[in-house]
């Protein structure tokens, strides 16, 4: 990639500020699938992502040729791109982010990906799948890992910023059926760390087999979720989407600006609410975290080569600051976070939630359930539904208890909640202590034109929500 630098700034001229984005990847999943082994996936590739400013306009182009000759071709059209869009640019050049300092970022590996052999990874699978498999009602089983390896750079005439990222994000599903009924339980596909295979021993990797089964037994059996208003008790896995759907995507800049209408959708979330706008109880702090370097989006620098740092987004439940990269503050005239980032070599940066954290606070898991009369517990996303402004939305959860009077009573299956994302946050009655929280993150968060699916992280407590409107389904 070194060389590749080297080649390019001997062919860029000609323009007034240029930055190269060098990106290379390799991935890798494996699956045992109902005792059998799935078709191993390989992926590997590298490319270019070139900027260029030249006059009054701003353009770039992407190449997986980087070759002098690709470079150049690539160079070219970058060029070209800034000639034609000379006179529809949103800002200045000269008030488009420039990064100003060198630095470097790599995940925290203790035993990586390669240190263990191909064998004796599908062996590790082998032995986890049949522990799903708790009786004959278990009708589909599967149990997987998947592995990205990322090498980034980023050069432009004042610094360099070279950054290396690993990820592992382990499966483990069960399906069980019944006659006309049939439920899933799973584990792991929102548990995506940076961090080498010592990751599967701290989760017990084989061991979560046989919960995820009898669990998916035991949803079989249960009673549908009832309806009502209840107060509902969110464990992390759910808390996770919660925060994803509900947040993080309303906060997103570029969309609140309406870069995102036509395809992701707006925002109910306008530029005169922060700083004030009460967007949850007081017991809400969020914040922008990427230096917590076990989570699945923690780096150095976002893709605009802006140094991280942590910062709240909502503090006591106050709107303070919108998920927003260099560019899209000048934009809009107020602070962000650096958060501009691209899925890969051939799309641009643009405003994406990384790590965003919900704080803990000092209850215990034991002292959620009893404060609650009458709730249910829920625990791992399986559906959800939000409106284009990211605000009245609906969520299904793979597992439920009831609690009553304190306490945790049977199993629900088909547990449903809804509401409005201002009045849900207003609603948080209380806030898990650190036992309670984890570290989860999705690797396909989907937005952009061009699409670009991108990995985020949310850690959170265990949370409870006042007066919520639950409901059980029949799917």
């Amino acid at each position: 990639m070194e060389t590749v630098v080297q080649r390019f700034k001997r062919v860029v001229g000609g323009v007034d500020h240029w930055s190269l984005r060098l990106v290379e990847e390799r991935a890798q999943r494996l699956a045992v699938r109902q005792g059998t082994l799935e078709p191993i996936e390989n992926q590997w590739n590298s490319g270019a992502h070139i900027t260029v400013v030249k006059g009054t306009g701003m353009g770039y182009a992407a190449t997986s040729d980087l070759s002098q000759a690709g470079l150049v071709e690539a160079l070219r059209r970058a060029v070209d791109w800034a000639q034609a869009t000379a006179s529809l640019s949103l800002l200045p050049p000269d008030e488009l982010a420039r990064p100003q300092r060198s630095g470097s970022y790599r995940s925290p590996v203790r035993r990586t990906w390669d240190s263990m052999s191909l064998t004796a990874k599908l062996g590790l699978l082998h032995e986890a799948a049949p522990r799903l498999k708790r009786s004959d009602a278990i009708v589909d089983w599967q149990a997987s890992l998947y592995f990205r390896a990322t090498q980034a750079i980023l050069v432009t005439p004042e610094c360099e910023i070279e950054q290396q990222f690993e990820f592992l994000i382990p499966g483990l599903e069960a399906v069980a059926n019944r006659a006309v009924e049939t439920q899933r339980r799973s584990f792991g596909y929102d548990n995506g760390v940076q961090a080498g295979l010592e990751y599967l021993d701290e989760i017990g990797f084989c061991d979560q087999a046989e919960r995820v089964g009898e669990e998916a037994l035991e949803l079989l059996d249960a009673p549908n979720c009832p309806a009502g208003t209840f107060d509902l008790l969110l464990l992390p896995e759910q808390m996770m989407l919660q925060i994803h759907e509900s947040i993080g995507h309303p906060l997103e800049l570029d969309r609140i600006l309406g870069d995102e209408r036509n395809y992701a959708g707006t925002s109910f979330v306008t530029l005169d609410m922060f700083g004030h706008y009460q967007y949850g109880s007081e017991l809400l702090n969020v914040s922008f975290d990427p230096s917590n370097r076990r989570q699945l989006a923690s780096y150095g620098f976002d893709d605009e080569g802006t140094p991280a740092e942590r910062e709240f987004v909502i503090k006591q439940g106050i709107l303070l600051r919108p998920l927003g990269g260099a560019t899209s503050q000048r934009r809009a005239g107020m602070a962000g976070v650096a958060n501009a980032r691209a899925c890969q070599w051939n799309r641009p940066a643009i405003d994406r939630m990384a790590n965003l954290n919900l704080e803990p606070r000092d209850s215990s898991i034991a002292e959620l359930i009893g404060s609650i009369e009458r709730g249910v517990l829920m625990d791992t996303n399986r559906s959800w539904s939000i409106d284009d402004s990211r605000n009245k939305f609906q969520f299904g959860c793979e597992y439920a208890r009831f609690i009553e009077d304190g306490e945790l009573k049977g199993v629900l299956r088909n547990p449903n909640y809804r509401g409005i994302s201002a009045n849900f946050w207003r609603g948080l009655s209380a806030v898990g202590d650190a036992s309670t929280v984890k570290c989860m993150g999705t690797p396909t968060c989907g937005k952009g034109e061009p699409n670009q699916a991108i990995h985020v992280g949310h850690a959170s407590p265990a949370c409870v929500f006042a007066n919520v409107d639950v409901f059980g389904s029949t799917g």
